[in-house]
């Protein structure tokens, strides 16, 4: 930071008294730049009139999403200009750096669990009997909600006292395919199956623990009426706990694999995180390069340009990005340490030595290069396409950028279907090429665009024939 202070005093120094007015066009110049991609210019005014007379929502994150737009389009075009469609082994793998990092972890848990849900079947039945998990059949009989329900439910609950006195185990399944309310058990004779405590309300539970094996409950009240309760007997369940009991021993022993990962690690999540996740995840872009300290660790540290390069990486359904932004501060150090575990697995596959194979890397680059070659060709500006277009290499850049141009008005204006760049390309495209999407460039289009788009609304409304029936909120015409 001193060294380009330096030089920037160095620089205007040079230039001599005589020069601020040049220096202050240059900024005012830079202010009316949205973006820049290579050696091209979004500018203030041309995507101002192109929003203006859309659809496109003027908030900030949509008039930001269409710069990045443009600037994937652009760099496009520009590598496609120079005969480049990121067709290296290196280029694949640095643009699905996350997808091969998600192979890696499937074969590191492969290792590392392949003995988390040996349980001796030996101990099955008394863990059972102890409550490791539950299982039970109920009838039920819903309660009325409706206001001076009392003496309804009054009269419901001493109906269920009574089949409570009757029912026997060999009786209970008939009895609940006949008088039971719940329409998700009653088919099956009211049975649940096996569950882990704590997955039913917490009185359901504690009605099933009130007997034995085998045993029925009295009225049990829930808030969704009055039940009767038939606790399973473990040679009735002895399949489904088998395999059920396998998977809480897995998630348990993962749990503690972590928890001693963690421990190790002694992640240290720094105060000023949330507000620079959150940041992060507004623009994740802007942040490629920084290396900010968002936590520290023993195993790894965790920048924010690397928080930010994982943020891009999950997909858009996932809708991480708008958790994050919408999630309390005090959530965010559990995500920033779910995050560096990521960190801390990709180091135990390299002690492991785990790998994706060829078959699989084979399988991931393929889809990389299908997805430069086909928006290319969406774009109009395969290197075989603009191969014939102009003499030079200038030219041919002239033309892949003013097609990239046309395509992107096209696009904002509906009149084409909508081409993303992945990010997976993107990402390769940016390391590769300078360009940069302009913050004050943003704040500039959207006041303008709005202003447009405003005046155009106005002109539109002044054209419309009057109405012969008031609108809402508008003025009655007097009576004539």
């Amino acid at each position: 930071m001193t060294r380009l202070r330096l030089a920037l005093v160095s620089f205007v120094a040079l230039l001599g008294l005589s020069s601020c007015a040049a220096l202050k066009d240059a900024m005012t110049a830079h202010v009316d730049v949205v973006a820049r991609a290579g050696s091209q210019e979004l500018h203030v005014d041309s995507i101002a009139a192109l929003l203006g007379a859309t659809d496109v929502p003027l908030r900030p994150d949509a008039i930001r999403a269409v710069a990045q737009l443009w600037v994937n389009y652009q760099l496009l075009a520009a590598a496609a200009a120079e005969g480049d469609t990121l067709g290296t082994i290196e280029d694949a793998d640095e643009g699905m750096w996350a997808a091969i990092a998600q192979l890696r972890f499937r074969k590191v848990f492969d290792v590392i669990s392949k003995d988390w849900a040996k349980v001796d079947s030996s101990t099955f039945e008394q863990a059972y009997n102890d409550g490791a998990l539950l299982g039970a059949s109920h009838i039920l009989l819903s309660k009325k909600s409706e206001p001076g329900s009392e003496a309804a439910n009054t009269a419901i609950k001493a109906e269920a006292e009574r089949i409570a006195a009757t029912v026997t185990s060999a009786t209970f399944a008939d009895v609940a395919k006949r008088r039971s309310d719940d329409p998700g058990s009653k088919e099956r004779g009211g049975d649940y199956g096996v569950f882990p405590a704590g997955q039913m309300v917490p009185e359901f539970d504690a009605g099933i623990r009130s007997v034995p094996p085998g045993g029925i409950t009295g009225v049990v009240e829930t808030q969704f009426g009055y039940h009767i309760i038939r606790r399973h007997t473990y040679a009735e369940i002895k399949d489904q706990f088998g395999e059920a009991y396998q998977g809480i021993a897995a998630q348990r022993a993962e749990s503690v694999y972590f928890a001693a990962m963690d421990s190790a690690a002694q992640v240290q999540v720094k105060e000023s995180a949330p507000k620079l996740v959150k940041a992060i995840a507004e623009d994740p872009d802007a942040y490629r390069d920084s290396r900010e300290a968002v936590a520290t660790s023993r195993l790894a540290d965790l920048s924010a340009g690397q928080l930010a390069k994982w943020i891009a990486a999950f997909p858009p359904q996932s809708r991480v990005r708008a958790q994050v932004l919408q999630a309390p501060d005090s959530q965010i150090p559990i995500f920033v340490q779910n995050v560096i575990r990521n960190e801390f697995l990709l180091r135990v596959a390299d002690s492991l030595k785990v790998a994706p194979d060829s078959a699989e890397l084979a399988q991931v680059r393929s889809a990389f290069f299908g997805g430069v070659v086909g928006v290319m060709d969406a774009i109009g500006v395969t290197p075989k396409a603009l191969a014939d277009s102009a003499p030079d290499a200038k030219g041919r850049a002239a033309i892949a950028a003013r097609r990239a141009n046309a395509f992107f008005a096209q696009v904002i204006r509906n009149e084409v279907q909508y081409v993303e760049v992945p990010d997976q390309v993107a990402s390769v495209l940016r390391d590769r090429y300078d360009n940069r999407v302009t913050p004050a460039g943003l704040d500039r289009a959207l006041a303008a665009a709005t202003k447009l788009r405003a005046a155009a609304d106005s002109a539109r409304a002044a054209t419309q024939p009057p109405s012969a029936v008031p609108l809402p909120g508008a003025p009655v015409p007097p009576q004539q």
